[in-house]
C-alpha cells in the first residue's frame, strides 16, 4: 500500500499537516482535522483493510509521519498465519520501543490490539513523556485484548501566534514535539494494531503545577501527574498536563502557561492547580507571601478558569521528606498550605488536601520506609549514575502512583463531576495503607538523566 493511499484511507490529508504544525489552518480545514482516524496493521503478515502497514525497520521520519523511534530495542515481527488480518502477526521487542505519530493538537482515542496465538502478553503502554495509560495488561497464549486510553496532544504555540516559553530542558520534550509518542513497555509486550482516533467530547483535566506535577521526561523521577491518566476510563478524560519542574505562580503566567491552557479550554473541563514549593522561596525573584501574593494569584487562577464556565481545582503542596527525632514530618512550607485552604474556602473551589495527606503516606511509611517514595538509589542503580540519589523532594515511579492515588481519592471526597469517570478497578485509598512496595512493580522507561529536576 502507497503512502498516498494511506492518506486516502485514513480519513485525512496529511497535506494539510505544514499547517497544522505551524497551528494555522483555515476554518474550513478544521473539519477535517475533526475527522482524523489513523490505523496502523503491525507486523509483516496480512494487512487489514482499511490499515497501513507498519514494519520493524519503518523508522520515525518527518516525510512519513509516523513510525519507529531506534533507540535500540530490536524490534521485530511475528507471523503466526492463522488468524485474520489483525490478529495474524505483532511487533514485539524484549526491550521498551516507541512508535510516533505527527498530530494537531487535541484529545485522542488511542485503541491497542494486544496478544499472541501461541504465548502469553504482558503490556504496559506510556504515552508521551510517560504518562501511564494502560498498566499490566496480560494475554494468555491464544487470547487477545483491546484497549482504549484517551491521551492529549499539545503544541508550544497559542491562537494568536504567541509561545509557550519553554525551558533548555523542555526542547525535544515529547510533551511539545508535535506529535504522539507511544511506549510499549513490560516483559513481553505483543502489539497487533492500534487506532487513533480524534475526540472532541472528552472532558479535559488540565494540570497546573511544578516538577511534583509535571510528566517527568526521565528516570527515576516521576510526578503524580503522570500516573493520573491510568485511573481514568478512556474517552471521557483527557489529562493535559501543563505543569513544568520550577514553575511559581507568576513564572507559570510570565511563560504563558496558564495563557495556553485559557486558550484551549472548554466548559466542563477542569484545572488543578498545585504551587508552593517554588514560590515559598524568598531568593526567588517569584517569591510572594502566603496570604497576600501567593492569595492574590491563586484567585486570578481561578477567576480566569470560571470566565471560561470551567472548574478550578486547589491541591495542596505534598510535603518534603523531613522528619523529626520522633519520626513525625517537619512541615516545611510553612503557611502556604493554609493559605490555600483560606482561598479555596473564601472561593468555594474544591480542595484536595494533598498536604496532609501525604504527612499520613509518609509517616505510615516510617523514616526508612519513605524512601521508596521518592528517588533514593545507590550509585550505579541507573546508567550513568556516579553518585547516590538523595532527593526528599522528587518521587520515584512507586512514590508518584501513591499520591496520583491520593489525588483521586480527593476527587471522590469532594465529589467532583469526574469522579463517575474513573476506572473501574479504582479501589478507596487510604493514604495510611499504602500499596505494599514489594508487591508494586512499574517498568521503567529506557531514558534516564543523572540530573534532578529543577526545585526542590
Amino acid at each position: 500500500m502507497t503512502f498516498l493511499v494511506f492518506i486516502h484511507t485514513v480519513c485525512t490529508a496529511l497535506l494539510l499537516i505544514s499547517n497544522i504544525k505551524a497551528g494555522h489552518y483555515p476554518q474550513s480545514e478544521k473539519s477535517d482535522i475533526q475527522k482524523i482516524c489513523y490505523k496502523f496493521d503491525f507486523g509483516q503478515g496480512k494487512v487489514a483493510r482499511g490499515y497501513i502497514q507498519v514494519l520493524p525497520d519503518m523508522h520515525y521520519n518527518t516525510e512519513r509521519g509516523f513510525g519507529f523511534y531506534d533507540n535500540g530495542s530490536a524490534i521485530s515481527s511475528v507471523d503466526r498465519g492463522r488468524h485474520n488480518a489483525l490478529y495474524t502477526d505483532f511487533i514485539t521487542s524484549i526491550k521498551p520501543f516507541f512508535f510516533a505519530v505527527d498530530l494537531p493538537e487535541g484529545n485522542y482515542n488511542v485503541k491497542v490490539i494486544m496478544g499472541d496465538n501461541e504465548g502469553e502478553s504482558i503490556t504496559t503502554v506510556k504515552a508521551e513523556s510517560r504518562r501511564l495509560m494502560l498498566e499490566k495488561v496480560h494475554t494468555a497464549a491464544g487470547k487477545f485484548e483491546t484497549r482504549v486510553f484517551t491521551t492529549n496532544v499539545r503544541y508550544s504555540t497559542i491562537h494568536n501566534n504567541e509561545e509557550v516559553k519553554l525551558e533548555s530542558s523542555e526542547q525535544g520534550h515529547h510533551d511539545w514535539d508535535r506529535k504522539l509518542t507511544i511506549e510499549f513497555n513490560n516483559s513481553s509486550p505483543c502489539i497487533c494494531a492500534l487506532e487513533i482516533t480524534r475526540v472532541e467530547n472528552a472532558t479535559t483535566v488540565y494540570l497546573a503545577g511544578n516538577s511534583t506535577v509535571t510528566d517527568q521526561q526521565y528516570e527515576p523521577w516521576a510526578a503524580w501527574g503522570q500516573m493520573l491518566p491510568r485511573f481514568f476510563k478512556s474517552g471521557k478524560i483527557s489529562v493535559a498536563n501543563h505543569a513544568a519542574s520550577g514553575e511559581t505562580l507568576k513564572s507559570f503566567i510570565a511563560e504563558n502557561r496558564l495563557k495556553k491552557i485559557l486558550a484551549g479550554i472548554k466548559p466542563g473541563d477542569y484545572l488543578f492547580i498545585q504551587f508552593g514549593h517554588n514560590d515559598q522561596k524568598p531568593q526567588n525573584s517569584d517569591y510572594v507571601k502566603p496570604f497576600t501574593g501567593y492569595k492574590e494569584l491563586l484567585k486570578l487562577f481561578i477567576s480566569e478558569v470560571r470566565k471560561h464556565n470551567a472548574i478550578p481545582v486547589l491541591v495542596t503542596p505534598m510535603l518534603r521528606r523531613n522528619f523529626d527525632d520522633n519520626g513525625k514530618i517537619i512541615n516545611t512550607h510553612g503557611d502556604y498550605p493554609e493559605a490555600m485552604r483560606q482561598t479555596a474556602r473564601e472561593e468555594n473551589v474544591a480542595l484536595i488536601d494533598l498536604h496532609q495527606m501525604s504527612k499520613i503516606l509518609y509517616e505510615a511509611m516510617g523514616t526508612e520506609g519513605s524512601k521508596k517514595l521518592f528517588v533514593h538509589y545507590p550509585a550505579g542503580t541507573f546508567p550513568g549514575q556516579k553518585e547516590e540519589y538523595k532527593d526528599n523532594s522528587h518521587f520515584s515511579n512507586y512514590g508518584a502512583y501513591q499520591l496520583a492515588k491520593c489525588v483521586v481519592e480527593g476527587i471522590k471526597t469532594n465529589k467532583l463531576g469526574i469522579a463517575k469517570y474513573l476506572a473501574d478497578d479504582v479501589q478507596p485509598f487510604n493514604p495510611a495503607e499504602p500499596d505494599p512496595v514489594e508487591e508494586w512493580s512499574l517498568p521503567a522507561s529506557p531514558v534516564t538523566k543523572t540530573t534532578k529536576p529543577d526545585g526542590s
